[in-house]
């Protein structure tokens, strides 16, 4: 299970905040503790990263990526 609500214990490098409510939602994408933009998808969160020089192996490991307010399937409010 990847979902949490809260921050995550071992800061990874790049963490993805809970979808906010605009039109379209997306997510606020940090990358060693900096804002970088946000994404409306996981393929705007490889970008993000890519463009920093950070290579995300697995989406899932929560070493690489913390998903707050759900996992990198999760684009829209509950």
């Amino acid at each position: 299970m990847t979902e949490i609500s809260s921050p995550c214990i071992t800061m990874p490098r790049i963490v993805v905040g809970p979808v906010q409510p605009d039109r379209p939602p997306f997510r606020v994408v940090e990358i060693d503790g900096e804002v970088v933009g946000a994404a409306q998808d996981l393929a705007d969160v490889l970008v993000a990263a890519a463009h920093r020089g950070v290579v995300i192996h697995d989406a899932d490991d929560p070493a690489e990526v913390c998903w707050v307010g759900g996992d990198k399937l999760t684009w829209r409010r509950r």
